[in-house]
């Protein structure tokens, strides 16, 4: 499998670990940019997803950024610039469809390997259905799992949103792994609560709840429902799709 890099840039808006940390983001390619063939990369239970295929279908949603990644000091080099700007050690977030597809790549990995030895915080941000043998690749121990989790606004099949061998690896064997659910109040009004205690039972780790939606109109109409969700059972709120949507609003 072929290792893609979509695009890479430096944020100090609070979108590292969720909590304010600057960080530097690089973002792979993935199962969910927008590929209408992704139903089909499923077979007998296995992802077989093909990263260059994922990478034709597209190109032109993101013509201008995909780069063939050959060695993993090429991702370092990456890196290393964007610490010559600033004097403190950010955090870096890897991130994309579901850059877990990527887990036994043996380039992303020696990345993963580079980067713990240097004592950079990692985040990896995954659709948590796919994890990573710890005993084999002993690095991932050390990384932090962002865990999203899809509830029942999605046309997914359960056994595909939910995955509970890879969400116990995830959440006991990784670093400070955490889980997040994008809200809107439609969610809120039917079962989220219990799906979030059915998903996340057993498990100490905290939850981030952030508003979900396809514009800021939306975003802003669900903020207060999903931030008086978290006071009333005691979760994160989190305002980081606000944040990420309003910059590529200020892009165009």
């Amino acid at each position: 499998m072929k290792l893609y890099l979509v695009e890479h840039f430096f944020s100090v808006q609070g979108e590292g670990r969720y909590m304010g940390s600057p960080s530097i983001f690089l973002r792979f390619g993935g199962c969910n940019l927008r590929c209408p063939g992704f139903g089909e990369s499923w077979y007998k239970g296995k992802r077989i997803l093909g990263c260059d295929t994922v990478r034709a279908t597209n190109q032109k949603l993101f013509k201008d950024c995909w780069e063939e990644v050959a060695d993993y000091k090429y991702l370092i080099n990456i890196i290393e610039n964007y610490l010559k700007n600033i004097s403190y050690k950010p955090d870096i977030v890897l991130t994309g469809g579901e850059p877990m597809i990527y887990a036994q790549n043996q380039i992303f990995y020696e990345m993963i390997e580079w980067l713990v030895e240097n004592d950079f915080r990692v985040t990896i941000e995954t659709n948590s259905t796919i994890a990573p043998s710890f005993k084999e690749f002993q690095a991932y121990k050390n990384v932090t799992f962002a865990m999203a989790v899809k509830l029942s606004n999605s046309g997914e099949p359960k056994e595909r949103r939910i995955v509970p061998d890879a969400i116990n690896r995830l959440a006991k064997e990784s670093k400070n792994s955490f889980f997040k659910f994008t809200l809107d109040q439609e969610l809120i009004n039917k079962d989220a609560q219990s799906q979030i205690e059915e998903i996340c039972s057993g498990f100490s780790n905290e939850i981030y709840c952030m508003p979900l939606g396809d514009n800021i109109s939306d975003l802003q109409s669900n903020a207060l429902g999903v931030a008086e969700f978290c006071l009333k059972y005691g979760y994160n709120y989190s305002d980081r799709l606000h944040v990420r949507l309003w910059n590529r609003e200020e892009k165009r």
